[in-house]
């Protein structure tokens, strides 16, 4: 039997329930979004669909408005459709899914499964985003086939961005459909499959909300203010930068503190039960309703002065009051800065002498201990674990990854010093030898596995590739300070950036140029990409505008004319090699990392990709083959056979695309915009987005790959700047756009229109590029221009002069 998810429903239009149904909807599976007929309806609404859906018409209304975005696309809320339970469970019988997500009471779960049962088709796999519900007590009376086909699914909002789903079997789930799920979970829905045990709170929140809550207590103890502790735990620690607090206004005071009551109340044989206990302020702060952003103050909350400037404030748990607060200092937070590897940050972060190093160790060791205590009974193995709090809390390393970099000998010995009862399986684990809880051995990472006293492999996807994995085993064949080329296998390479938010320098456009070279003579295709950590993360940010302001400072504009006019010719060899050339961008692609992207004959993208061309924020014009690039990519989508057409109805959204430096909020949405055409594909799960670009490249080559005819490109000429000078003179006068904003914004067309080449005719692409280099470098005469980069260099936001 071919098992395919043709339709799903979502029962419960929460932020929950409408999480998943978008997430759903955005990888093309037709969904139904259900809720229950409201309680209050009057006599003559009983019989009014309308406000019968009321509760569900207001769920598909939040998706709709969420932000940040429930969908990669605005339209694939089309894919959504909605009902009640009580006009419409019949529907559910068409559903090859069924999800529950309703309110956290085991009755109402229970007599709802009851009845799912009953419409539910043969074969149909029902799963509950419980977190607190044994699934055992859910489906106590169901048949053993409902409970072949049943399951936890627990996803973390928000659920688009949030890459941890921890799949729960039940007592008599069937193989297949756990494998069939978590297949479903990490391709289609882009996830990182966990496998949790029935336990309260599963595992990621079971250890994470244990760490929250003992920072919590700890924080008092040690006299620590709140943004000091978020200062601590966050980047500094491998943390997003939202650190604790900020997240938790986030999340909603109130569902964390539930979260925390609910593990309190089920784990009653917990060690470390008291850590659930969260301090007096939090109930005082849900009696004040202070439960973050959707209060409009938690933790922090933003004031608008008469003169609207925010005035970001921090709440004061000795007066409960709020105050303004400035940057926060501590010695350890100084030298982490300074470090320049993980490990030496995150020792500079747990063993120093300052009172917030010192708290920051207490906070690590107990959580530390902790997890370890947890296995087997929340999950098996320690990667599960790790897994689990990288993909649910947005951390860069789980507990034990952060152990090894710490020295797991070194932190024992002041474990055990400090008074801490270190686990027995971990001492044993170092008396046998075992230094480590991970290692590397011929390119493939174990585990330490306390079951078996030994180490593991860690599965992965086959498709998966591991760019640090393949470093550590000597696979680099080319590279310099900024880039690495790295073997794949198969004779595919892949050009790897490490600079700073990956921005191109000179010493990258040098390194393409030879890594061209080298694919050239020994292999058979390149992959642009990387595997930079964060969320979302920078495939690249563009150019090195710091390296840029002082070349143009120095009065170098001949040099930097060359070094642009360099940087299109390493595009234009991408494009035109006898060898395919995949771009695997993710996160951040702007600027030159756009022009990267839009130079290879393919893209292979992960879905949240925020790529646009951005450059006139600094007064300039894409000047590395983007503004060519992206009309090019527009017009070679329209069929030879069409050659009557209005130019201009394919001008303005390129046009308005580079003037108004439009970033896409999705790979979606980039190639609703022509910056992904028909033949790019979009991944959905970031793990496997390499892999799959070294597949398309393998694809093309087996097909006999030829690259694209140099031919010339039908311009818009001199009626572009005609049809946009009218618009922003009209912008100007009413004051949305500066005057300075009208003559960039003219250059843009010039460039994209092919200056004053006729209306329809063709112009050559190094002529159009030259055109655009030109520009580019006048823009960067302009003392306007200078100001806006100086700007953007000293503030990190535009200009608007």
């Amino acid at each position: 039997m071919s098992r395919k998810i043709r339709q799903a429903a979502v029962i419960g239009s929460g932020v929950m329930g409408g999480g998943i149904a978008a997430l759903l909807a955005s990888a093309g599976v037709k969904t139904l979004l259900m809720d229950i007929v409201p309680f209050d309806l009057k006599e003559d609404e009983k019989k009014d669909r309308k406000a019968r859906n009321r509760i569900v018409a207001a769920g598909l209304e939040n998706i709709r408005k969420a932000k940040p975005a429930a969908l990669m696309l605005a339209k694939d809320i089309e894919l959504i459709s909605i009902g009640n339970t009580e006009d419409d469970f019949a529907k559910l019988a068409e559903c090859d899914w069924i999800v529950e997500v309703v309110v956290e009471n085991l009755k109402i779960k229970q007599d709802l499964f009851k009845r799912i049962e009953k419409v539910r088709k043969k074969g149909a796999v029902v799963s509950s985003n419980t977190s607190g519900i044994p699934l055992k007590a859910m489906s106590e009376g169901l048949s053993d086939d409902f409970k072949q086909h049943f399951l936890g699914t627990h996803f973390f909002n928000p659920v688009r961005y949030m890459k941890l789903l921890e799949i729960i079997p039940g007592e008599k789930t069937l193989p297949e459909i756990l494998n069939f799920m978590a297949d479903f979970g990490e391709r289609r829905l882009g996830k990182g499959i966990v496998w949790a045990k029935d336990t309260p709170n599963f595992v990621g929140n079971r250890v994470g909300v244990q760490s929250s809550g003992r920072s919590m207590q700890l924080m008092l103890e040690h006299g620590l203010t709140v943004p000091e502790v978020d200062a601590l735990f966050g980047p500094a620690m491998g943390r997003p930068k939202t650190g604790m607090f900020k997240t938790t206004d986030l999340v909603g005071l109130d569902i964390a503190a539930h979260v925390a009551k609910n593990t309190y109340d089920l784990v009653k044989d917990d060690e470390a039960r008291d850590s659930f206990v969260l301090p007096d302020f939090v109930q005082k702060m849900l009696e004040k309703k202070m439960l973050g952003n959707k209060t409009k103050g938690g933790f922090y909350k933003t004031d608008l002065t008469p003169e609207w400037k925010k005035i970001r404030k921090v709440l004061n748990l000795k007066t409960f009051e709020y105050e303004e607060y400035g940057k926060v200092e501590f010695p350890c937070l100084a030298a982490a800065a300074k470090a320049k590897t993980p490990e030496e940050k995150i020792n500079a972060m747990v063993f120093g002498d300052d009172k917030g190093s010192k708290f920051v160790w207490r906070c690590v060791a107990e959580n530390l201990i902790y997890a370890t205590n947890r296995i087997p009974e929340i999950a098996d193995t320690i990667v599960e674990i790790d897994n689990a709090l990288r993909w649910g809390f947005g951390m860069e390393r789980g507990p034990f990854e952060g152990w090894d970099l710490m020295g797991v000998e070194r932190t024992v010995e002041r474990m055990q010093k400090d008074g801490l009862k270190v686990p027995e399986k971990v001492k044993k684990m170092l008396a046998a030898g075992n230094k480590t809880f991970y290692k590397l051995e011929k390119g493939q990472r174990f585990f330490y596995d306390f079951a078996s006293q030994g180490y593991k492999p860690v599965r992965t996807n086959a498709t998966m590739i591991d760019l640090a994995i393949l470093k550590g085993e000597n696979k680099v064949v080319l590279g310099n300070s900024s880039a690495s080329l790295i073997d794949l296998g198969d004779g595919v390479f892949c050009a790897e950036f490490h600079t700073k938010m990956n921005a191109l320098n000179d010493e990258i456009i040098d390194f393409l140029g030879k890594a061209h070279d080298y694919v050239d003579a020994n292999g058979v295709g390149l992959v642009i990409g990387n595997q930079a950590a964060g969320m979302p993360g920078a495939f690249s940010a563009g150019a090195d505008l710091r390296q840029m302001r002082e070349a143009a400072g120095a009065g170098m504009f001949a040099e930097i004319e060359a070094s642009v006019k360099k940087l299109q010719e390493t595009i234009q060899r991408g494009r035109y090699s006898n060898y395919p050339v995949v771009a695997a961008p993710f996160g951040l692609a702007l600027g030159g990392g756009a022009e990267i992207c839009l130079g290879t004959d393919r893209i292979v993208a992960h879905a949240e990709l925020y790529m646009g061309l951005v450059e006139v924020g600094v007064g300039l014009l894409p000047g590395g083959t983007g503004c060519s690039a992206l009309w090019r990519k527009i017009l070679e989508n329209v069929p030879d056979s069409v050659s009557d057409f209005e130019l201009g109805k394919f001008f303005i959204p390129v046009f308005q695309a580079i003037a108004m430096a439009k970033v896409s909020t999705s790979a979606a949405e980039a190639r609703s915009t022509g910056f992904l055409g028909p033949k790019d594909r979009i991944v959905f799960n970031r793990d496997l987005l390499i892999g799959e670009a070294k597949k398309e490249v393998l694809r093309m080559v087996e097909d006999g790959y030829a690259p694209p005819v140099k031919r010339p490109i039908r311009v818009f000429g001199e009626a572009a700047f005609g049809m946009v000078n009218a618009e922003l003179l009209n912008m100007q006068a009413a004051g949305y756009v500066s005057e300075y904003d009208c003559f960039v914004s003219s250059k843009v067309a010039m460039a994209i229109g092919g200056g004053q080449s006729r209306t329809g005719g063709y112009m050559s692409e190094d002529n159009m590029l030259a055109l655009e280099r030109a520009t580019f470098v006048e823009l960067l005469h302009q003392e306007k221009t200078i100001a806006r980069i100086d700007h953007m260099l000293k503030t990190g936001k535009p200009l608007r002069n």
